[in-house]
């Protein structure tokens, strides 16, 4: 009897559950997202042609916030000395954007504003806004579900986590001073941390160092947002025969297996190679200094920022920023190509399939398009002013037209 009506109904369930459950889903281009930090835009680029496919106003509500920010004298200072500051005299409209991983939303953190936002990219509106604690938002990740994004709350020492759904703050771990880049590990457990400090200080000599507050990297665990590892890498560098070095850790990139980090420090022309699973500094890879101006002159004490390695884990590509190139750099020895790309590049991420690096170059309004097979750049995109943070995603192909 079982046998007998096993089959109508299993037929009578896919007529019923066909139309949804076997329908494609909506078809998306991927797509480079370039946070234009002074102009308040994020240009969608196309990383097949590399051609602007869409610019997206990210400050519609400019009116609102700034009346709210002038009616409180506290949060007026801030905006103010974040323009003058950190802005080098520009608002800091957008820093980092993400889009879901079904191409419907963009999720964006504005420092000048203090908050992050999501957009509906049929409608290109805000849908939710999620205010951080303190006065300033700043670097993000986004888990690999969507449902979950990190900020750093730069003022508050803290990182929050955010539910991408409801925009709402769930959880938050303990920083240091100006808390920077975060990470999520390939399997979504761990959370790679790091504090730069105030930066934005004219206490540059080594002797001074000190004066520049809580610098850590930070192993999280994800499930518990207890922090496991609290590291100075200052302290480490100095260990394994690199002294005065800063503890500031800049942008950073994860080996394929997760056992080396490769990250930047401030004010070093080059990166470092460390061990996770041994706590220790195993290489620094020097590159040249071309910058032609004493450290007190280095933009945020940035010597270099921007820092990727191609998915093969064989290849850096590194953001020479007072030097004005970038260096394809090779991992087994730290042979490297200098690629001249420009006034201040500023971030570095690769493309999905690995073949390019996307470097932003902030001074000169553009990305440029490096191959890590060739070494060079191939190609030129105009975007916004000052590009910094740039993100590769996915955007309905229906919202683009």
């Amino acid at each position: 009897m079982r046998r007998a009506l096993a089959g109508p109904a299993a037929m009578l369930a896919v007529a019923v559950l066909s139309p949804a459950a076997l329908a494609a889903p909506p078809p998306t281009r991927e797509v480079l997202v370039v946070s234009n930090n002074w102009d308040g835009t994020a240009d969608f680029i196309d990383t097949k042609t590399f051609k602007r496919v869409k610019r997206l106003n990210i400050i519609p509500d400019e009116e609102e916030r700034v009346a709210e920010i002038q009616s409180n004298p506290d949060d007026l200072g801030y905006f103010l000395a974040i323009q003058q500051l950190v802005g080098e005299g520009h608002h800091q409209y957008v820093d980092d954007s993400f889009t879901s991983p079904n191409g419907r939303f963009l999720y964006v953190s504005r420092p000048s504003f203090a908050d992050v936002v999501a957009f509906d990219l049929k409608t290109d509106r805000i849908v939710w806004r999620a205010p951080v604690e303190g006065n300033r938002a700043d670097h993000m990740a986004i888990s690999h579900n969507g449902r979950r994004l990190l900020v750093s709350a730069s003022t508050a020492r803290k990182v929050h986590e955010i539910n991408t759904r409801k925009g709402k703050i769930t959880r938050s771990f303990e920083s240091g001073d100006q808390p920077h880049e975060n990470n999520y590990s390939a399997d979504g457990d761990t959370i790679f941390h790091a504090s730069i400090g105030t930066v934005y200080t004219p206490t540059d000599d080594p002797s001074m160092d000190s004066t520049k507050g809580d610098r850590w990297f930070q192993v999280v665990d994800n499930r518990t947002f207890e922090v496991k590892k609290r590291i100075d890498m200052g302290q480490k560098l100095e260990e394994a025969g690199y002294p005065d070095q800063s503890s500031a850790v800049r942008p950073m990139a994860l080996s394929p297996n997760e056992r080396f980090v490769y990250f930047q420090v401030s004010f070093m022309h080059g990166f470092v190679e460390y061990d996770l699973k041994k706590d220790k500094v195993l290489r620094v890879a020097e590159l040249p200094d071309r910058s032609g101006v004493p450290r007190e002159e280095y933009l945020l004490d940035s010597a270099h920022h921007g820092l990727a390695m191609n998915p093969r884990g064989t290849k850096l590509c590194a953001a020479g920023t007072m030097s004005d190139y970038g260096a394809i750099v090779r991992r087994r020895d730290f042979k490297h190509k200098i690629i001249e790309v420009g006034e201040k590049p500023y971030w570095a991420t690769n493309s999905a399939d690995g073949r390019f690096c996307f470097m932003s170059v902030s001074g000169d309004d553009r990305v440029s398009v490096i191959s890590y097979r060739r070494a060079r750049e191939v190609r030129r995109i105009r975007v916004g002013d000052h590009p910094q943070r740039m993100r590769v995603g996915t955007i309905r192909e229906a919202y683009l037209r």
